[in-house]
């Protein structure tokens, strides 16, 4: 991601059949590389990506290949008029005459077969280098390459004073008899965690006061399917960019879902909304799988970065004028969450180099974990702007009636593992863990001992 040679991926056959579904979705986004080359190069810096080398190539092989179309319609006119005159020869028996405008015509279909095959060859090439680009982060994303470039906005809380002889997580989860990750090992592998007694409680509390809460903020409950088609990937944003960090069924041609965003946002794919259905707020539960391939060491021990875990996911579609309030509001609304659960977090802003691939602004929320000493992400909440509804084709009427595409934000409302590792963490004592009081009547006790 931090570098342009890095988001060319090789795209498999089975990705590159179902480009051509996608073609106009792809011209608006190229026509702004045609129009304001300039700008997207200097959106793109903010991710500290040089992207020049690579809108030059767009540019230039693009304008080949609208160059060899405006030959090709020209030859094409000719190769008409070609066999009208062929014919009114032949019809008048002027064989001799009409033998150099057969000729010519003959020539003429050589040209376009070549004509035809390189524009085949630069369109292709021109889509591969498009989808290699990330969004254009916002103007007021800062600069930067890495986490260490994030900007704290905020942070709420204090860190909680713990017991002399605090446990990490993973020594709670053992103690208490509440999370079983070496059966989880026995079962499947490393990742995939059994939950047990009062930590499964803890666990199916958590998301019903996650869905509880999105559903009275106006979020529209759903279940979604929890396998996704490459088109899904693909309209969302994470094929081609993550897809080594998906499970992937070839027999079925199916992805496990890294997240509710995919499946939900989906919804809208080929959609024309009516601009007072704006906006569309949408909430599901699901769990997620995610292969995190190469994730090794203490920092994702325990519940620190799992294979599979539990996940709810808010997402909207706006009118693109109120997308960056929606932004403001949803990670608001997360915080409030967080505020509720008593967990001492704090709320990053994102730099350029430190976003999604999609992303053209996210917010971070990361809580304290006491025993571990150190932050943990919970939430992104991003706006993604047109790049996902470009590919989507996500769009609405106007009050003019004239369609134009919306813009589409979604959140972790929230991961449930990190949550899990800071309540446990943070609310150790030496009699047990006490459970917020937000979660008692989910849970029915007060208390994991």
């Amino acid at each position: 991601m931090k570098q342009i040679r890095n988001r060319i991926f090789h795209i498999p056959i089975r990705f590159s059949l179902f480009w051509p579904n996608f073609a106009g979705s792809f011209m608006i986004q190229l026509q702004n590389i045609r129009q304001n080359p300039e700008e997207v190069i200097q959106r793109l810096s903010i991710r500290g990506i040089d992207a020049a080398e690579t809108v030059s190539q767009i540019v230039t092989k693009d304008k080949q290949a609208r160059e060899n179309r405006t030959r090709m319609e020209s030859l094409q006119a000719r190769s008409n008029q070609l066999a009208r005159e062929v014919g009114e020869l032949m019809k008048s028996g002027k064989r001799e005459e009409a033998e150099p405008l057969k000729q010519e015509s003959v020539q003429i279909k050589e040209e376009l077969k070549g004509l035809q095959d390189s524009v085949e060859s630069l369109e292709t090439e021109v889509r591969e280098l498009v989808v290699s680009l990330p969004n254009t982060p916002s103007t007021t994303v800062p600069t930067g390459k890495s986490a260490e470039d994030n900007v704290t906005v905020t942070t709420w809380g204090k860190e909680p004073e713990l017991h002399e002889g605090a446990l990490p997580h993973w020594d709670l989860a053992t103690k208490y008899d509440i999370i079983d990750f070496e059966l989880g090992v026995k079962i499947t592998g490393a990742g995939f965690p059994v939950y047990k007694g009062k930590g499964a409680k803890l666990q199916r509390a958590l998301i019903q006061f996650f869905l509880n809460e999105a559903s009275n903020a106006g979020y529209l409950e759903v279940q979604v399917p929890h396998m996704v088609n490459a088109d899904s990937g693909f309209g969302t944003g994470q094929l081609p960019d993550k897809e080594g960090q998906m499970y992937y069924m070839p027999l079925d041609d199916l992805y496990m879902i890294p997240t509710a965003e995919v499946p939900v946002t989906n919804f809208f794919r080929d959609v024309i909304l009516e601009e007072s259905q704006l906006p569309v707020k949408t909430t599901g539960y699901t769990p997620c799988f995610r292969r995190e391939a190469g994730s090794y060491g203490a920092h994702v021990r325990g519940l620190n970065r799992l294979h599979q875990f539990d996940k709810v996911e808010i997402v909207q579609i706006v009118h693109p004028e109120t997308s960056y309030q929606v932004l403001e509001d949803m990670h608001a609304y997360v915080q409030g969450l967080l505020q509720k659960l008593g967990l001492h977090y704090r709320l990053l802003l994102l730099c350029g180099g430190d976003m999604g691939m999609a992303s053209a602004k996210t917010y971070d929320l990361e809580v304290w974990s006491g025993a571990q000493q150190r932050w943990l992400e919970c939430s992104s909440v991003s706006n993604f702007e047109t790049f996902q509804t470009h590919r989507l084709k996500c769009r609405f009427r106007n009050k003019e009636g004239k369609t134009e595409l919306a813009h589409s934000l979604n959140g972790s409302a929230l991961a449930l593992p990190r949550i899990v590792a800071a309540i446990l963490e943070n609310y150790q004592t030496p009699e047990g863990i006490v459970v917020p009081e937000v979660l008692r009547p989910y849970c029915g006790f007060d208390l994991i001992n």
